[in-house]
């Protein structure tokens, strides 16, 4: 095993967990909570409080 083997092994592991990432971004179980955290900077306008 040389430095190119290690390299390629760590290239692919990277795009392992990449891929890993984005399919728990777009899962649709994680939807309501990403809906849900979108709102938060809007949520004290909703409530009509003015600071």
């Amino acid at each position: 095993m040389d430095l190119n083997d290690l390299r390629i092994g760590i290239t692919l592991l990277s795009f392992v967990v990449f891929a890993g990432i984005v399919r728990w971004a777009w899962s649709r179980r994680n939807k309501k909570g990403f809906d849900e955290a979108a709102r938060l900077p809007f949520a004290d306008e909703e409530r009509g409080d003015k600071s």
